[in-house]
């Protein structure tokens, strides 16, 4: 059967992108809707300011009047001038268990990206790595968190026949929340303050926060940029404040913990209770009621998520790690949390996964990149 690709440029055609995976994981239990306000934000070139240095390529796939699939095709110029590439991405690849709809999707965002002058593609991935990225391949037992994929079992294999072949694996691990805080993170914390000149940076309430969105997240630029960390775009200032209005009404100030150093952000790791049950009560709504739902879910899990932390090239080794690990780890005590969920961890960054095995972390998901030769 013949399949019709449309390419997204009026506001039906995004409405339709952006719901049909709800459409299409209909009945999945573990599946999670996005938050809609936000994808409404995320594909509007005027909101989101990825779009002025990157192409992109939205497709529909249409079969017998019905929509099948969809997938973006992106190049991000920032990111490939920084990395010196000519590299393209696919992302947001959704589809029925049918073969043909996904060599369609991937064949015509290919040949875009050959049409520009690339010469390796990379996917699923978004913009940056902020953005969700990889297929999960191992964990489908486990409901999808805020900032991850959760795709249909057979989808990766469908990627492969297509030509694709691993680029990098992401390990999450699971972490049970200790009764007690390990004795090595309570003496090297101590030894820190002692002799550092350190000071644990730590929030109450939310507007505490607002000061040091931008030193945060500056950090965060200098130091993903320095390490090479896979996927990721620098940031400037605009974009960091959309990426906090983002996230800012959700984050729990008890979870988010920082090192100064002379009064300078030198490090930071940001948790957030887990709330997926509550946005699939909500089905990614958050009005009328949709918040409510969201808000009772944060109130009563026992999990949390981890996103983001970095620590100064400097500082790196001398157990401000284990600081800001003590910290944490007595705010999810004290919130009643059993759980930690470590987010993505690069396969090949051995020590930090080494870490999180010694404190008892145990791999429960994989997430894996693909990628593929356009020569």
């Amino acid at each position: 059967m013949n399949i019709n690709l449309i390419e997204v440029i009026n506001k039906k055609h995004l409405k339709t992108f952006i719901y049909l995976p709800e459409k299409l994981h209909r009945g999945r239990k573990n599946w999670v809707h996005p938050i809609y306000l936000d994808e409404w934000t995320y594909f509007n070139p005027k909101k989101n300011k990825a779009f002025s240095y990157s192409d992109t390529l939205m497709l529909l796939a249409e079969r017998d009047g019905q929509v099948v699939g969809r997938i973006m095709g992106i190049i991000n110029h920032r990111y490939n001038e920084v990395r010196h590439e000519k590299t393209a991405r696919f992302g947001y690849l959704e589809s029925i268990q049918d073969q043909e709809v996904v060599h369609a999707l991937l064949s015509r965002v290919e040949q875009w990206a050959r049409e520009k002058g690339m010469t390796r593609i990379i996917g699923p991935y978004g913009f940056s790595d902020q953005d969700p990225e990889g297929f999960l391949i191992k964990g489908f037992e486990h409901r999808a968190t805020i900032a991850t994929y959760y795709n249909f079992e057979w989808l990766p294999e469908m990627v492969e026949k297509e030509g694709y072949t691993k680029d990098i694996d992401y390990f999450v691990y699971k972490i049970e929340i200790p009764k007690e805080i390990p004795e090595i993170y309570v003496r090297v914390s101590e030894r820190i303050m002692k002799k550092g000149n350190f000071q644990l940076l730590e929030f109450k309430k939310r507007r505490e926060i607002k000061p040091w969105v931008r030193p945060i997240l500056s950090l965060m630029n200098e130091t993903y940029i320095e390490s090479n960390i896979y996927g990721y775009a620098p940031l400037d200032e605009k974009e960091m404040d959309a990426l906090a209005k983002k996230y800012l009404p959700v984050l729990d100030p008890r979870f988010i913990k920082g090192v100064l150093k002379d009064g300078q952000v030198v490090a930071f790791i940001i948790g957030i209770p887990d709330m997926t049950e509550g946005i699939q009560k909500a089905r990614g709504r958050l009005f009328p009621f949709g918040f409510i739902h969201i808000l009772r879910a944060q109130k009563k899990t026992k999990q949390l998520d981890l996103l983001l932390g970095a620590i100064k090239k400097e500082y790196r080794g001398m157990g401000l790690d284990a600081l800001m690990g003590m910290a944490m780890i007595s705010s999810a005590q004290k919130a009643g949390f059993e759980i930690i969920d470590t987010h993505h961890e690069m396969e090949s960054n051995v020590r930090v996964r080494a870490e999180m095995e010694r404190v008892g972390g145990k791999i429960y998901k994989i997430y894996r990149v693909y990628q593929k030769s356009l020569l």
